[in-house]
């Protein structure tokens, strides 16, 4: 009855054409069996499919999603954005998703809307916005998102090894697409034996658009020998990886 509502209001259909469409969503979201749940016997996961088999009814061209799983715990919030993804595919609908979770954009988006007390700062495909963050929001935003720990935490460590190994660099790379498969920096020091090199920290993440990875990590070499290092940086940039050398000042 919940799904039906919709098709009452607008007056589409007799009772048989709005039962066996609402039959179709309960099934598309995955409730079968659920048809005659009173709300309070579903859980939250439960509800939101509820709410999306519904705001479906009238098969609109543009679904909105306003904060579709603030709400849930991890497992379920998954579960959701897996089946927005599906509907998405299936019928073809434009989704626009409001949120201020990353991990949903990044999973589920391909494009990609910055706002900032009510005003668009910055905008773009997923993929370049997390790999080439404009704005102070929106690199909080992604540092939150694409570091396994705190960025905070990050760049103490990063502060106190330019203080300890002046001599040295850090660098933080970052991959994408097929780069993030490939065994580029072993090869870089196969090439260039006389730098060490030692991981502050890395991760790597799945978009629509393909894989994107960060690495932090620290050059040095024992005989002041800095045309290793420049060697090295100069073969990551052969490679098409986006080298960023961090300094002090940073």
């Amino acid at each position: 009855e919940n799904v039906e509502f919709p098709l009452e209001i607008s007056k589409k259909g007799n009772k048989t054409e709005r039962q066996q469409k609402a039959e179709e969503l309960i099934k598309l979201v995955g409730l079968q069996g659920k048809e005659n749940a009173y709300p309070s016997e579903l859980s939250g996961g439960q509800k939101q499919r509820v709410g999306i088999a519904r705001a479906l009814a009238n098969d609109p061209k543009i679904l909105l999603s306003d904060e579709a799983t603030s709400a849930l715990d991890p497992k379920t919030t998954d579960e959701v954005l897996d089946l927005l993804v599906d509907i998405n595919r299936r019928l073809g609908l434009t989704i626009v998703v409001i949120t201020h979770e990353m991990h949903v954009i990044r999973k589920i988006c391909d494009h990609v809307a910055v706002l900032d007390a009510g005003t668009i700062v910055e905008e773009g495909p997923v993929l370049d916005v997390f790999k080439h963050p404009q704005q102070a929001i929106t690199k909080r935003f992604v540092n939150q998102e694409t570091s396994t720990g705190s960025a905070d935490d990050t760049q103490v460590v990063v502060k106190q090894l330019l203080e300890s190994h002046p001599d040295g660099v850090i660098v933080k790379l970052t991959f994408h697409g097929d780069q993030a498969k490939l065994p580029i920096v072993s090869e870089m020091l196969r090439q260039f034996p006389e730098t060490n090199m030692s991981i502050i920290e890395g991760n790597i993440h799945q978009t629509q658009e393909g894989s994107i990875g960060s690495l932090y990590i620290q050059l040095t070499v024992d005989n002041d020998n800095q045309d290793q290092i420049k060697g090295a940086l100069d073969y990551l940039k052969t490679m098409r990886v986006e080298t960023e050398v961090i300094n002090r000042e940073q």
